[in-house]
């Protein structure tokens, strides 16, 4: 695959997202919400995602899997999967990973890491292909 080990910053802004119920949960002890977002950098497109956590600031997880759609810089255009999730603890652990087999069109031979990071100029994803 010629993009093997190609890295991608792809930054984003959440639009809004909207609490959702889930038949049969105690929503003590956990929330799930879907979140609208869109790609702004390195992908310009957008997601639909849904994320459930768990835990109190500082000691808290969640998980989340969204369907990213959109462009990259260089013009290749499709849409993935990606599943990632982390513990906000002492140490913090972060993991994500695009879903195999998940990509279409120009990103159908898609695979690697996507987690996501923070810096001054907001949230993006780190995409890793293998």
């Amino acid at each position: 695959m010629e993009e093997d080990n190609m890295s991608l910053s792809a930054r984003f802004r959440v639009d809004g997202f909207e609490p959702r119920h889930v038949t049969g949960l105690d929503v003590d002890w956990v929330s799930v919400l879907t979140f609208a977002k869109t790609f702004t950098d390195g992908i310009l497109g957008h997601a639909s995602t849904l994320f459930m956590s768990a835990g109190d600031e500082g000691a808290r997880s969640y998980v989340a899997t969204e369907r990213i759609t959109g462009r990259t810089d260089d013009g290749r255009q499709g849409s993935i999967t990606v599943q990632h999730g982390g513990l906000e603890s002492d140490p913090a652990s972060w993991f994500g990973h695009i879903v195999p087999k998940t990509g279409t069109d120009d990103f159908a031979d898609w695979s690697g890491s996507a987690r996501i990071l923070h810096d001054d100029q907001g949230a993006y994803f780190e995409i890793t292909l293998t």
